[in-house]
């Protein structure tokens, strides 16, 4: 699979979350990527600059695989929650991942600062969207990177399946009012 190389190399540092815009988060829902609620959770904050989204984060010590080292379904769900969210923003639609790879190319230490970055490469005939993200570590190495198809949803259609409640569709609203 390839990867992008758009994105220019500041956005994946991330310096400063001055030029950005805060996106929020539901505080009624105990996802573990998420959720400020959850108190296991990675309690990712999202940023963007209208075309990528960002995250700064420190993994805590009790989500290690070896020694140290941040274990690899805990980056994967980083991926995975930075590209869910570029996808919502980008596309207006409520996004579920349908496939990802994921290529760990360096160790990730708990305990020390990351920046995620994701974006949305391309919309496929309005049901399916490919989107990418990224992880530097604190000195900006690239860590790891993942590619996803996102099976997109209409949030009246995700409604219906019960693949969101109340709740998330409230949310949903108001955060394409953000």
């Amino acid at each position: 699979m390839e990867y992008s190389n758009t994105m220019p190399m500041e956005c994946y540092v991330m310096k400063g979350k001055e030029n950005l815009k805060y996106l929020p988060n539901r505080t009624d829902s105990m996802c573990f990527g998420c959720s400020p609620a959850n108190p296991a959770g990675l309690r990712l904050e999202f940023f963007t600059d209208g075309e990528s989204i960002f995250s700064s984060l420190k993994v805590p010590a009790h989500l290690c695989g070896w020694k140290n080292l941040v274990h690899g379904g805990v980056i994967s769900t980083i991926l995975d929650e930075i590209m869910g969210r570029a996808v919502i923003h980008k596309t207006r639609y409520l996004g579920m991942t349908k496939s990802m790879t994921v290529d760990f190319l360096k160790p990730i230490t708990v305990d020390k600062k990351l920046k995620a970055v994701g974006k949305v490469l391309e919309a496929k005939n309005g049901r399916e969207c490919l989107a990418e993200a990224m992880i530097f570590n604190e000195n900006g190495e690239l860590c790891a990177k993942s590619v996803g198809t996102f099976r997109l949803f209409k949030p009246d259609l995700s409604k219906k399946l019960g693949i969101k409640d109340e709740d998330a569709m409230a949310w949903y609203n108001a955060y394409m009012k953000a």
